[in-house]
């Protein structure tokens, strides 16, 4: 573990001493804020339409589920900007390495190829944390002003860390794939995209091919957390993902070495 934590450290001191994690959370930021801001505006429109018909129809005021309205809909566009930011997390990882010629230090070195992996991917996953924990002040408005669920705000960010976390293994391997980081963030992008498609392309095809597509898409198992459930099987998916995604960086990284 002190292999790990060190390596860990230095990706860490790599990502804030340099444009690429400020750059990152700023857009991350902008784009999500503009979509809180997008949805609290058509939220805040819809309450004053509706308490202005129930005055003019001298009914009740209905009531209007925050989390429904609002809240979920701001998860599931996290989820679609995931796409485009989390390629620019990884795409240094291992691209990087090689452009430079350390990479043979990295394999001649005493640390593991395990462990490598290891305080790479937790350098990557600790930045995206620091993200997704930014978010939480759009939460804080809705809790100001409204009177959300506590239950389905934690449900929805947990499946954002799950689904991202998947991303981020994923991207992983594609850094060990080529040299230049902007291919690598090309095809994370692509990738990532692809698996976003297949979700929808199951509403297409026959039931069989449906089911089998729909249960590859990342993003079908997210449903479920920003509905406010946690079901055991999408967490399952999600870890597996995570773990298929490191064991084939781990081959990829021996399968270079020999070659």
């Amino acid at each position: 573990m002190k292999n790990v934590s060190a390596l860990f450290q230095k990706e860490m001191r790599t990502y804030f001493t340099s444009p690429i994690a400020y750059a990152v959370m700023v857009v991350f930021l902008l784009i999500s804020g503009y979509f809180f801001y997008g949805i609290l505006s058509s939220f805040v429109d819809f309450s004053m339409r509706a308490a202005f018909q129930a005055q003019m129809y001298r009914m009740p005021m209905p009531k209007l589920n925050v989390n429904e309205l609002a809240i979920r809909p701001l998860f599931q566009n996290l989820s679609v900007i995931l796409i485009f930011m989390l390629p620019m997390i990884t795409m240094r990882l291992f691209s990087e390495e090689k452009s430079s010629g350390t990479i043979e230090l990295l394999y001649t070195s005493p640390i593991t190829k395990v462990e490598t992996i290891l305080g790479k991917y937790l350098a990557a996953l600790a930045l995206y944390v620091i993200m997704i924990l930014l978010t939480m002040v759009h939460q804080a408005f809705f809790f100001l002003y409204g009177n959300p669920e506590v239950g389905p705000v934690i449900a929805g960010y947990m499946g954002v860390l799950l689904m991202g976390a998947g991303f981020l293994s994923l991207g992983l391997l594609i850094s060990t794939l080529t040299e230049n980081q902007i291919i690598a963030a090309v095809i994370g992008f692509g990738v990532f995209l692809l698996l976003w498609a297949i979700g929808w392309l199951s509403n297409f095809v026959g039931p069989g091919l449906g089911r089998i597509l729909s249960y590859l898409s990342i993003f079908e198992h997210f449903d479920d957390f920003a509905k406010g459930v946690i079901d055991t099987r999408d967490i399952v998916f999600y870890l597996s993902f995570i773990f298929f995604g490191l064991y084939l960086t781990y081959r990829s990284l021996e399968s270079s070495r020999w070659r």
